[in-house]
């Protein structure tokens, strides 16, 4: 493992993770808005974005351990290597992500762009993710600190989500590309003087290249973080990828409405992240966790309530599951830094286990919009309905699917971590 040297000042953490807000203001508009403005503007049918968004994601994913591998070679030979590889892919992002939102194409086409566009954002938008979470693993620290420096890069993050969010709804999506691209300049400028840890070379008795992107798969702590994590990423992203049809169609309110919603959701998702450090410190990163999905499901099933007009309600939900938003940035990559410096003994680098995690965020991603799009349109919803059947179809898919996957995810976080340490409290 690298020498620990955490992120001690407020300085520091915000040159090395400024960079999660462009990232974070790149990610939302992929998985919500992209689904909604080329159902709506371009006349793409739901049931082929869900499949290209599946196939798309599930190619991606393939490559990110490959990605985390590479980025543990660039940072052994200097972080210097492992910036400058960063900063290309970045300009790539940019590209590809202005693209993505301004299609060049005939309606006809609309698909074709799409699926070229999202390919060299999702590939670009790997690195540079990759990169960015290794780094901060290899800084080190304890548990609290694991997780401040989590949160500085996911708080960070949240900004440029709560950006993301009104900034459609402000000057249209597709202003997208060329708001995030001066974001992404100055964060990458910030990272360059941010702490650089000292990451060690490949031990001399690891094993090989392919024994070295599968030693993660060998850690059980790894195999059972995961199992919670994608569980619990499903049934965050079913929601994530449904949120605008609802709010149009179920709730049925102006557009601006949107904006100000996902703005609540994400606000109240960055405040909750120092009660969330508080929560860590007090009851450890698993309980803390646990507690964050209670709430989550807690909130969900008051969005089942929600009905036309019900403004007040609908933002006391977008309010609660921001805070139960905050356990799910603040605590999994803290969880899973602890569980690669237990178990990799530099075997295997930080950036191989992130590659791997990043592997099953975009597969949760790939699951909710190639699965649930579909499903909807099988259930008879279609943008703009309002049928009764097609509604209460939407209401179900929306609130009370990711409930049931919340508390598969809560139960088996609960066997796996809190009783297992409550039976070996030694047990590293």
């Amino acid at each position: 493992m690298s020498a620990p040297q955490p992120v001690t000042t407020a300085a520091d953490g915000l040159r090395y993770g400024l960079l999660g807000l462009p990232l974070a203001f790149c990610a939302l508009p992929l998985y919500v808005v992209m689904p909604h403005f080329y159902a709506t503007q371009w006349g793409v049918s739901l049931t082929a974005l869900g499949s290209l968004l599946l196939a798309l994601r599930v190619l991606d994913a393939v490559l990110d351990p490959w990605i985390g591998r590479w980025c543990d070679a660039w940072a052994q030979r200097s972080m210097a290597i492992l910036w400058r590889a960063m900063a290309l892919a970045a300009a790539v992002l940019a590209l590809a992500f202005a693209a993505l939102f301004n299609p060049l194409v005939a309606p006809t086409q609309a698909l074709a762009w799409a699926g070229v566009s999202l390919a060299l954002t999702y590939l670009a938008y790997s690195v540079v993710t990759v990169g960015h979470q290794s780094w901060g693993a290899w800084l080190g620290g304890d548990a609290h600190g694991r997780s401040t420096v989590v949160a500085w890069r996911e708080g960070l993050g949240l900004l440029g989500v709560v950006l993301a969010s009104t900034a459609p709804v402000l000057w249209g999506a597709e202003a997208l590309g060329w708001t995030m691209a001066p974001l992404l300049l100055v964060a990458l400028l910030a990272l360059h003087g941010a702490p650089r840890p000292q990451v060690p070379a490949t031990h001399p008795t690891a094993p090989s290249e392919r024994g070295r992107l599968r030693a993660p798969w060998r850690n059980p702590a790894f195999v059972r973080l995961v199992a919670v994590f994608a569980l619990n990423g499903i049934a965050s992203a079913v929601p994530a990828t449904l949120v605008l049809f609802f709010i149009e169609d179920r709730l049925q309110v102006p557009v601006r409405w949107q904006g100000l919603f996902l703005g609540l959701y994400f606000l109240s998702a960055a405040l909750s992240m120092p009660l969330w450090l508080r929560a860590v410190a007090r009851l450890g990163l698993e309980r803390a966790w646990l507690a964050g999905m209670g709430l989550s499901i807690a909130a969900f099933l008051g969005a089942a309530a929600v009905g036309a007009g019900d403004v007040l309600l609908y933002g006391a939900v977008c309010a609660a599951s921001g805070l139960a938003l905050g356990s799910d940035l603040a605590i999994p990559a803290a969880l899973l830094a602890q569980v690669a410096q237990r178990g990799s003994q530099a075997l295997a680098g930080q950036g191989v286990y992130f590659g791997w995690w990043n592997l099953v965020t975009k597969l949760n991603l790939a699951l909710a919009a190639g699965l649930t799009l579909p499903l909807l349109a099988a259930l008879g919803y279609t943008p703009g309905s309002r049928d009764a059947a097609a509604l209460q179809a939407l209401t179900t898919v929306y609130c009370l699917l990711p409930c049931a996957l919340k508390a598969l995810a809560a139960a088996a976080l609960y066997r796996f971590f809190v009783h297992s340490a409550e039976r070996h409290p030694h047990a590293t």
